[in-house]
């Protein structure tokens, strides 16, 4: 980020710029699924999930916060087991595969898989079989229903089975892109979101505040992304008074593509500062792709 503060003429000073990366997102999710065994193969019982580990069931009601951790859990039934080579005892020879994808169908996190292979006893005839999992939600992931794809395997009796659990992500709605621009330019009255300002109207002495996100730019190894933005006002005639050229950059690569910036800025408003209509105008950059945007909002200073 550069540039966070700046004293200009004409009444202008820029007071703060940034992403507010991992801002906006919560997720409701539906957590049980229960099946029944099909003609006696390995079949899923329970799936689950729970806000830590061990956890009680979560209901559908709950709502999960950015960048917590989701903790699955399964049970299976339906498996049979095989006599130990050399031995008097018998074992299960379990194996799981889990894919957590968005509402395209995209993995969020890296597909998951593991076995169990436990050693069974009489004693054991109402054990069921379980492997747990914990996952992070992208935070910034869109709206929409979510899915955990579930297959497990019996390599004893050589049966399958598959099913999904869904849950719904409740994410912050920023229309995409094929160029680069700036979607949601709203103006606030402080720093904490709130109800957009309508009409935009300042007043000598206060502090203007603006948030927009940034989407289209382009990707390159592993997801990365690089953007900058700049700002400046202008006249309702079209004269720059001030400007900030490379007011804020935000960077990042991830397993999941981050699809939009999110970004926000202020300018303190100098107490001699001329009344009249200005024009607030983003330029944004992206360093990937080499393309350049700009989008504009309009504001008034009253006395």
């Amino acid at each position: 980020m550069g540039g966070n503060s700046a004293q200009l003429r004409h009444g202008f000073r820029l007071a703060h710029a940034d992403s507010q990366r991992g801002r906006g997102l919560a997720i409701a999710a539906t957590l049980l699924l229960a099946l029944a065994p099909v003609c006696g193969g390995i079949a899923i019982e329970r799936a689950t999930l729970h806000q830590y580990e061990d956890g009680p069931i979560l209901p559908a009601s709950h709502v999960f916060l950015p960048g917590e951790n989701v903790f699955f859990s399964c049970r299976l039934i339906g498996y049979q087991s095989a006599p130990v080579p050399k031995g008097d005892g018998r074992t299960v020879n379990l194996s799981w595969h889990l894919e957590m994808t968005d509402p395209d169908g995209i993995a969020i996190v890296p597909a998951s898989a593991g076995a169990i292979a436990e050693p069974v006893t009489s004693r054991d005839k109402d054990w069921l079989p379980k492997f747990v999992h914990s996952f992070i939600i992208p935070g910034f992931a869109p709206a929409g229903t979510y899915r955990i794809r579930i297959a497990v395997s019996d390599l004893v009796n050589k049966t399958e089975f598959s099913t999904d659990l869904s849950y719904e992500v409740r994410g912050r709605l920023v229309e995409p892109s094929q160029d680069l621009t700036a979607r949601n330019l709203h103006f606030l009255k402080t720093e904490q979101d709130g109800a957009p300002l309508k009409p935009v109207v300042y007043h000598p002495g206060e502090t203007l505040w603006a948030r927009f996100d940034i989407t289209g730019f382009t990707y390159g190894e592993k997801n990365k992304f690089a953007v900058e933005y700049g700002l400046a006002i202008l006249r309702e005639s079209g004269e720059q008074v001030f400007a900030q050229p490379a007011a804020a950059s935000d960077s990042n690569q991830s397993f999941y593509r981050q699809r939009y910036v999110p970004g926000a800025l202020s300018l303190e408003l100098k107490p001699d500062v001329p009344a009249g209509s200005y024009i607030l105008l983003i330029t944004m950059e992206d360093k990937v792709g080499g393309a350049k945007a700009e989008t504009r909002g309009e504001f008034r200073i009253e006395r």
